[in-house]
């Protein structure tokens, strides 16, 4: 059993809370090959995920605003586009800074890690003595792992930017990740308006109540495959993230009737 497969098996026992199967698993853990797995994409499923229930959101806001405004189809998917363009390019820049600022701080204070391991040893030591006596380790543990982990310097400095500093590494590109994004972004909050292109074209009765349903089933369908990074019930997931995008809707929509009704036409 490689350790992908095994991981999902262990997360299927969690679920059921099977002690037995859990101990097989266990049990068969030195037989397990220790290789990477889930392939570089995997990093970007919260990209994708987060990017996608944003676009809906975002998107089916506006249609649900100016539908309860009662005008024209066209405002809506003058207002829905600009919207999708605006907000997708905004969000997918917010990601590539914000990564690409983490990755910049945490590389600066690994390097005042570095350096410190280098010119002040002892103290660095005794740094991580302090900090494994407050997680709870007896004073003899605490001296075994300080002296465990500072025999390599790279797994010490590692061990410092974890236990004193709370910090991992997100190799995640930056820019990989704000484009992946502003696809997701657009691809996925263009669901409400389809059925207003599609009326560009043909006439679409009912053109709101088509909207509403595809957006419910996208809403729906992206908050269950957020399990993948979540692993909660992909039904309560899905159901979730429908109320929340439901909510908004309702909102928008409420808003864009009242201010129909105070605003002089």
């Amino acid at each position: 059993m490689n350790l992908s497969k095994r991981i999902d098996k262990a997360r299927d026992a969690f679920t059921k809370r099977d002690k037995v199967a859990s101990a097989h698993i266990h049990e068969t853990l030195p037989g397990v090959a220790l290789e990477k797995h889930g392939g570089t994409g995997a990093q970007y499923i919260g990209d994708v995920i987060y990017g996608g229930l944003d676009g809906i959101i975002t998107t089916f806001a506006i249609v649900s605003g100016v539908a309860g405004a009662q005008l024209e189809s066209g405002i809506i998917l003058i207002l829905g586009l600009a919207n999708l363009i605006a907000d997708g390019f905004s969000m997918a820049a917010g990601a590539y800074l914000s990564l690409k600022s983490e990755q910049a701080y945490y590389d600066k204070e690994r390097e005042r890690e570095s350096w410190e391991v280098e010119h002040f040893p002892e103290g660095e030591k005794q740094e991580m003595h302090q900090i494994y006596l407050e997680q709870g380790y007896t004073e003899e543990e605490a001296t075994q792992l300080v002296e465990i982990k500072s025999r390599n310097p790279e797994r010490w400095i590692d061990a410092m930017m974890i236990d004193e500093l709370g910090m991992i590494r997100d190799d995640r590109k930056p820019l990989l990740s704000g484009l992946t994004t502003l696809l997701s972004f657009i691809f996925a909050g263009a669901v409400p308006l389809l059925v207003y292109l599609v009326g560009l074209f043909i006439a679409v009765p009912i053109s709101f109540g088509i909207s509403v349903l595809l957006s419910a089933l996208a809403l729906f369908a992206l908050g269950a495959a957020k399990v993948s990074i979540t692993f909660q019930n992909p039904f309560l997931s899905g159901f979730e993230m429908l109320v929340v995008g439901g909510l908004a809707s309702g909102v928008a929509y409420a808003i864009g009737a009242l201010l129909r009704n105070l605003i002089p036409t």
